[in-house]
């Protein structure tokens, strides 16, 4: 039996990049359901259709986690397909990097609504459901940029906050068996690392990461699967840096 069998799981921001990596892992560990959101229907639904060719354990769904009653319709849809919702990453995440003194307020709330609030929403909706059936695994996709990086005050605001929000979450959540935990990946090969200009790049790895590369989206969805499943049981509240040596603690 494989680590995720006979559970059934969200992942939002499902289309490409970790969202799609951990789609991808949490199937091959015998998930028994996967639902992904992605706000980009047509995304999700390709990224689902290679995945799971025959269709019998994905679930696509257009949502946008702004929208705290999209996030509602999106859930009882889960729960109506699969009874249950025992594991959630939320992993949805958006950048709009821009100095401070320049940074406008639509920089500002655009990145707030997505990467928090975002994450308040399915947890608004899924929390009493794993409180009532009395377990569950909720992984929230943090950043090593909850440390700070220039130009990043909006998006490295939210990163922290995902830190704080798992710590508080698991605090409540113990008693009833579900386990709240947070992933801090560093320089990861995704859409949004690779846009970063080539030298730039180069010299941010050579310097800061001490394994000298970046990481793949699939080593971040190992970890994943592991908080995810049995195999980390007694784990919560922790924040998991996989990020080659980058910010250790």
């Amino acid at each position: 039996m494989k680590n995720l069998a006979g559970k059934y799981a969200i992942i939002t921001g499902a289309g490409k990049g970790l969202g799609a990596a951990m789609a991808k892992r949490f199937l091959e560990e015998d998930v028994a359901g996967l639902a992904m959101l992605d706000w980009n229907f047509d995304l999700v639904k390709q990224t689902a259709a290679e995945l799971d060719p025959e269709g019998t354990r994905t679930l696509s769904i257009q949502c946008n986690v702004t929208d705290s009653d999209a996030v509602k319709a999106a859930v009882d849809q889960v729960v109506e397909k699969f009874g249950r919702i025992d594991i959630l990453i939320n992993n949805a995440g958006i950048t709009k990097d821009r100095i401070f003194h320049k940074m406008t307020d639509e920089d500002w709330d655009s990145v707030m609504k997505v990467n928090l609030y975002g994450p308040y929403n399915l947890c608004k909706h899924i929390v009493p459901l794993m409180r009532e059936q009395m377990s569950g695994s909720i992984i929230n996709i943090s950043s090593t940029a909850a440390y700070g990086n220039p130009g990043q005050a909006n998006y490295s605001a939210t990163k922290a906050g995902l830190q704080g929000l798992t710590r508080v979450l698991a605090l409540e959540l113990g008693r009833k068996n579900v386990r709240v935990n947070c992933i801090a990946p560093g320089f990861v090969e995704t859409d949004m690392m690779l846009a970063v200009p080539a030298d730039q790049l180069k010299a941010s790895i050579e310097n800061k990461v001490p394994m000298h590369r970046l990481g793949k989206p699939e080593e971040v969805a190992s970890v994943a699967a592991f908080l995810a499943g049995e195999d980390s049981s007694w784990i919560t509240g922790q924040t998991i840096f996989v990020s080659g040596g980058y910010r250790m603690l």
